[in-house]
């Protein structure tokens, strides 16, 4: 069974990746800044999401951010 979204919440696609300096990810939900990965998470978050489209982009994400899969998020 492939991991998916069950409520739609992640089908606007609210996260975006940003890389920035010194090896770093940057990771935004609705344009505010929830997660920065460095060194070697970073490095195997990018390995782990090469590859996959866009829905199973923002699944990964929706995870490696943590509270978000609970759906308590506010959107302000």
């Amino acid at each position: 069974m492939t991991e998916r979204d069950r409520r739609g919440g992640l089908e606007d696609n609210p996260f975006t990746l940003r890389e920035g300096k010194d090896d770093r990810i940057h990771i935004s939900w609705r344009g505010r800044r929830v997660a920065t990965l460095k060194g070697a998470q970073a490095a195997s978050f990018l390995r782990r999401i090469d590859g996959l489209d866009e829905p199973q982009r923002q699944l990964a994400m929706a995870k490696i951010t943590g509270n978000f899969k609970r759906g308590n998020e506010k959107d302000r």
